[in-house]
């Protein structure tokens, strides 16, 4: 079997395994986030500032925020321009809106919906690969960080440079690159543009990658962020999804 011909079967395959995971409706049309969006919030905004059924709709800067069917807090965010997913040329295009950035300003809904501030560590923003969603339309999910998967950061931390490298521990049973950022917020930084021009290997097929960003509190104390990636293989479908907590138990009292 030619590489051409090998790649081409274990991408199918990765593809079956996303499809078998999504949910029935979304198989059914990976066009209902667009049609949301395109077709109700964002002209609902414009006519009468009324974004619903998303929660809001920033027409400036080009994006939705809409309540995920999954979980008490989850949302999304969503752009109000077409752009299909990671592998959009749009998203790493020069002057491209930072998603990211929005995603992480959009915490402010799931804490609303949480009825208290979540601790910033506990939260996580996740875009899926092409192979690993349902829906045809970049959305960026906005919810709690699973316990373990925070845990296992926070251990490795100082292992953690600022350029893509190997996590030296698995997470969640998977082999992770990550790097780190500094701040307390996001800013210019775009973890698209970061993952494309640090991975010579994911510029060349963007949608194959899945994205992680983590906040986290770096050993002085200062906050700062984790950018975890994955590539879809045999086996992987490459959803950082996996790696966040829709119950969000963070928020559930101890027994």
């Amino acid at each position: 079997m030619t590489f051409p011909s090998i790649r081409l079967a274990w991408l199918a395959a990765a593809l079956a395994l996303a499809t078998l995971a999504a949910p029935p409706a979304a198989c059914a049309d990976p066009n209902v986030l667009w049609n949301i969006v395109h077709g109700q919030c964002a002209p609902g905004e414009a006519a009468k500032g009324d974004p619903s059924p998303c929660l809001a709709v920033d027409l400036a800067a080009g994006y939705a925020v809409l309540k995920d069917r999954s979980g008490a807090t989850q949302v999304l965010v969503i752009p109000t321009a077409k752009v299909t997913g990671i592998e959009d040329a749009a998203v790493v295009a020069p002057g491209a809106p930072n998603y990211f950035r929005d995603a992480w300003g959009a915490r402010r809904y799931v804490n609303a919906m949480a009825g208290e501030v979540i601790p910033r560590d506990e939260l996580s923003l996740a875009v899926n690969s092409m192979y690993g969603r349902s829906q045809n339309q970049l959305h960026i999910h906005v919810d709690c960080i699973r316990a373990d998967v925070r845990a296992t950061l926070k251990a490795d931390l100082d292992h953690i440079g600022p350029t893509w490298a190997p996590l030296d521990v698995g997470v969640s049973g998977r082999r992770y690159e990550a790097m780190r950022l500094t701040g307390d917020d996001l800013g210019e930084r775009n973890p698209f543009d970061l993952l494309a021009n640090g991975d010579p290997a994911a510029r060349a097929d963007m949608g194959l990658e899945t994205l992680l960003v983590a906040p986290v509190t770096f050993a002085d104390g200062s906050p700062g962020f984790i950018l975890i990636a994955d590539r879809a293989s045999p086996g992987d479908a490459a959803s950082a999804e996996e790696l966040q907590d829709h119950d969000c138990k963070v928020l559930q009292p101890a027994p």
